[in-house]
């Protein structure tokens, strides 16, 4: 049975499998929640659709940074486990790359086949993209792009694209550091060009040049694509595993990835009751009967010295018949690989949630919230707003506002009524999840306004009223305001998530008066 709440709203891959625990299809998205609802949903789908559903029995999701990653790590997934329903609707197609040859005059140029000879760059999953680094790449270092050096220099030299190291233009030395300057800046290290760019782009545009400008606009876009350092397809010649892991009080979570010879291939997730030792342990037990790869990289040190990381790197020496290092990296792609382990790791141990499903006894932990607030001017320009916040992080994707239907005159309590009526009947009607905690801005009527309106949609979510002036608690049919410390996590968590959504309608109130006066003013310059 597939818990729709556990799936994150982050970009990455998620994996169907069947009552067999087969994989049976394997996707991306940009928003992992909204895209495994979308196949649970009443909306109509293709029989093909259809029938992969009736077959879902579980879903597995790994979190990347961004969806150039998560398309380059379904390519990958797809590639090596060949599900079922993705056959007929993946090619096998490779991704480009930007190369530079090992010839003693380096050219650059673009391949979809990466081998031992030469330096690689990407890959890319925009040709767009590509191609403007390459031209821009081409253009500020000069490097030669002809298969074969020449007898005489070709049009590229003549329009300033290349230095003509066919005809003895440049001496080996300033060819070798125009090849410096363009590994380092395709390796992401753009600033100065950056800057360059920027500036032309401003002066392009207050001048009116606007094709100009567009050009370099491309190219900044090409670069920020590049800066997105792509840590799913690394090209190393050896293996590694990534283990993750947090813990609270009770219970702790681990996460391994595997990661063969630079690409990231699998994930795999462990749950233990908490102990001193547990990172240790999972490793002596984990590489008991599996072979170590050669390097294994750490969220946190297992050790307590030096002779004791020795001891561990010895033993997994001996499973392995080779050497083994253990790593707990600081900084670079090696931290980043670490951190991106941490952040598929589904039970996110937060103080504050913790304090919140404890001081609202509430059944599991508040991990999706949503907010309400009311904002008018008077009887007119009378809406609504409401902001999710997801593992106690704001998920603005998923914002809400709300123009008035029903109600005309100022009347908070009847606006709160008619937005939660409104967002939780959409709900409801497209089968989509529920949040775990619903927080009204405002005090005991606004929130009994709200409770209304879920009972009349036969729900039951929790709910609660945080006012402003005490900043206190508002529980349904509770007597009284519960007070709770306004410097603890919970409170300064539940504090921002108020001040997000009252923020946010502000802003959306202040947008309905401007597009009003604008309106008056055109009316006004008519007559």
């Amino acid at each position: 049975m597939i818990d729709l709440k556990k799936v994150t709203s982050d970009p990455g891959v998620y994996i169907y499998r069947d009552a067999n625990k087969k994989i049976i299809y394997i996707g991306k998205a940009k928003n992992l929640n909204a895209r495994v609802k979308s196949y649970f949903t009443n909306s109509p789908h293709s029989s093909k659709t259809n029938l992969l559903v009736a077959k879902i029995d579980s879903v597995e999701t790994i979190i990347v940074d961004n969806e150039v990653e998560a398309l380059l790590l379904e390519n990958k997934l797809i590639k090596k486990n060949q599900p079922k329903y993705n056959i007929m609707l993946k090619d096998s197609k490779t991704f480009a790359y930007i190369k530079l040859t090992d010839d003693p005059y380096p050219r650059i140029t673009q391949t979809r086949k990466v081998s031992k000879k030469g330096t690689y760059f990407g890959p890319f999953t925009d040709s767009t993209v590509k191609n403007e680094l390459l031209r821009l790449t081409s253009k500020v270092f000069k490097l030669r792009t002809c298969k074969s050096l020449p007898k005489r220099a070709c049009l590229n030299y003549h329009i300033g694209l290349c230095t003509a190291p066919c005809v003895a233009k440049v001496d080996p030395e300033q060819y070798h550091k125009q090849v410096v300057g363009a590994t380092k800046f395709l390796k992401g290290n753009s600033s100065e060009i950056v800057a360059q760019l920027e500036s032309e782009m401003k002066k392009s545009a207050e001048s009116t040049h606007y094709e100009i400008a567009l050009e370099k606009k491309r190219q900044l876009d090409a670069i920020l694509y590049l800066q997105q350092k792509q840590k799913v397809d690394l090209h190393k010649n050896y293996d590694q595993h990534i283990i993750a892991i947090k813990k609270d009080a009770t219970k702790a979570m681990i996460v391994l990835f595997t990661i063969n010879k630079g690409v990231l291939s699998g994930k795999r997730e462990f749950h233990f009751p908490v102990s001193s030792e547990i990172l240790q342990s999972f490793i002596k037990r984990y590489y008991g009967d599996k072979q170590p790869p050669y390097e294994i990289l750490l969220s946190e040190a297992c050790w307590e010295d030096e002779h004791e990381k020795e001891i561990l790197e010895e033993y997994l020496k001996r499973m392995r018949n080779a050497k083994v290092i253990l790593n707990v990296p600081k900084i670079a792609e090696k931290k980043a690989l670490v951190d991106l382990a941490l952040k598929n790791i589904a039970t996110r141990t937060i103080t504050a949630l913790e304090e919140l499903k404890d001081a609202l006894n509430l059944n599991e932990y508040p991990r999706v919230i949503e907010c309400f607030d009311i904002s008018n001017l008077g009887d007119e320009h009378i809406v609504a707003g409401m902001t999710q916040w997801v593992d106690g992080v704001p998920n603005n994707q998923a914002y809400r506002r709300f123009e008035m239907k029903s109600v005309t005159a100022q009347d908070d309590p009847k606006s709160m009524h008619e937005a939660v009526l409104r967002r939780y009947r959409r709900l409801s009607n497209e089968n989509l999840a529920f949040p775990n905690l619903i927080v009204i801005d405002g005090g005991i009527t606004q929130l009994n306004a709200a409770l209304e309106a879920l009972k009349s949609l036969g729900l039951t979510i929790p709910i609660i009223s945080l006012a402003k002036e005490e900043e206190e608690i508002y529980l349904p049919n509770a007597p009284s305001p519960l007070p709770f410390d306004k410097s603890s996590p919970m409170m300064l968590l539940l504090r921002s998530i108020r001040d997000s959504v009252h923020t946010y309608v502000l802003s959306y109130n202040r947008k309905k008066r401007e597009m009003e006066l604008r309106e008056q003013v055109k009316s006004a310059q008519k007559k």
